[in-house]
């Protein structure tokens, strides 16, 4: 529970004594007024995160005060305070927005835990308005690496999309980054604050892909043992990514194409249409013009998701953005840009990446394992890509400075320990060997480390 901030509202001053000492005791910065008049100026002055005011005072009622607070700080919540008679005005003031109330006499526990649940909530909405927040820094469309023109195109299409509800398709090969294009697209949009709901359209079988788009009624297939929204649903006025559409069954195409055309989804086992207003981005790595015309791909429904298309060129048609990525995957990792050799980030940029923007990741994260603390060299880089580029492994000349291999593997396995946070099975599956392989090798190499 966060350190609130709590207005204690009544005209009698021992009731204000009493929850003032009962609110500071556990850690809260309390204000007190002797009437609704006196809590406006109080509020003129501060914030406050939570109200008790009485109902019934001289002059201003607390009514009287709910309302000028909700008209004001809607964010603020009000909770009453009043004697059993004036029970049912309460439950009225409710419905006028106060957030509770509390029929005097009453024990201050109670009341303490009303407040306590107040200020969880307060405290849930802030994390949720900064992991927003984060997330729209992270997939902003100024977060988009690469300078080249192909990308210079992609950023270009991006803002022109984003503020309009056009249903978009993203192309391109596998690790391109395509899902991270629709996260730009959302996280740039009027649709920002709200979900962005991706699911992979080939990884999961027909029947479970239909049942997360488009939801279920009990007993629709056996498990069903609840109603459950789909994806769709639960996005909101938000964004679904709808990942490798290209691998949809005809069947559930059939059904996406209704989705798309009605704007209304109905549950597997109903039978009642659910309006919806989330927008659809899609994305292939397939030839959807040559699944047409093989009758693998409905063509209605091609028309429907390539209103507005993007395409992102492969890694080797950029070379010239491998240094940029490059450094801001360092950076993603806490490692210093500049603490390449030229040589490497050379064979980098001449490599022909045929897992694309992914595969160099995946190759800056192990290089940075392999280097420990010190400076990415050739050494540090995969044999493939070594090989590739048919340049000399750069040895030193003179052996005594060269190290060992196993001075290598120590400094590969601390490395990968400290990134995993001490877990042993990350670390393991990050350096390509099992559990009991790493436990051998610390146990060779690293005699006394746990």
């Amino acid at each position: 529970m966060s350190n609130g901030r709590i207005l204690i509202v009544d005209d009698e001053r021992k009731m204000c004594v009493v929850l003032k000492a009962a609110f500071e005791h556990i850690g809260l910065a309390v204000t007190t007024a002797d009437s609704g008049e006196a809590a406006i100026a109080a509020l003129s002055l501060d914030k406050f995160d939570v109200i008790i005011s009485d109902i019934k005072m001289p002059g201003m009622s607390g009514l009287d005060l709910l309302d000028k607070v909700k008209s004001g700080r809607p964010e603020t919540e009000v909770l009453l305070m009043t004697a059993y008679a004036d029970a049912q005005t309460a439950v009225n003031a409710m419905k006028k927005g106060a957030y509770d109330y509390i029929i005097k006499p009453f024990e201050i526990d109670e009341l303490r835990h009303k407040v306590s649940h107040i200020l969880e909530k307060h405290d849930l909405k802030a994390e949720n308005r900064e992991l927003r927040k984060k997330l729209r820094n992270r997939y902003s469309l100024d977060n988009m690496v690469g300078q080249s023109g192909a990308m210079q195109k992609v950023y270009e299409l991006v803002e022109k999309v984003a503020p309009s509800d056009a249903t978009v398709l993203v192309r391109g090969e596998s690790g391109t980054g395509k899902e991270l294009v629709a996260q730009a697209i959302h996280y740039t949009s009027h649709r920002k604050d709200f979900p962005f709901m991706a699911v992979n359209c080939s990884a999961l079988p027909e029947t479970l892909l239909e049942s997360e788009l488009f939801g279920y009624e009990k007993g629709a297939f056996t498990g069903a043992d609840r109603q459950k929204p789909g994806l769709f649903e639960m996005a909101g006025k938000g964004t679904i990514f709808l990942d490798e559409i290209g691998d949809m069954t005809p069947a559930t195409q059939v059904k996406m194409l209704r989705v798309l055309q009605a704007r209304e989804v109905i549950h597997l086992g109903g039978a009642k249409s659910i309006p919806i207003q989330a927008r659809t981005i899609a994305a292939t790595n397939r030839d959807l013009e040559q699944a047409v015309k093989e009758k693998a791909f409905r063509e209605d429904l091609y028309y429907r998701i390539n209103v507005f298309p993007i395409f992102l060129p492969p890694l080797r048609d950029k070379k010239q953005d491998v240094p940029d990525l490059v450094a801001h995957f360092m950076r993603g990792q806490n490692a210093d840009p500049q603490q390449i050799d030229p040589k490497a980030l050379k064979l980098l940029m001449e490599y022909p990446w045929p897992g694309n923007v992914r595969e160099l990741e995946n190759v800056v994260e192990r290089a940075l394992i392999m280097a420990g603390d010190g400076t990415i060299t050739i050494n540090d880089l995969p044999p493939h890509i070594r090989g590739e580029a048919e340049m000399p492994i750069d040895i030193q000349t003179e052996t005594d400075d060269m190290p060992t291999l196993d001075d290598m593997e120590r400094r590969m396995i601390r490395r990968a320990i400290a990134k995993a946070g001490g877990n042993k099975t990350r670390a393991a599956e990050m350096l390509g060997i099992t559990r009991r392989q790493l436990y051998s090798k610390m146990e060779r190499l690293m005699p006394g480390m746990e």
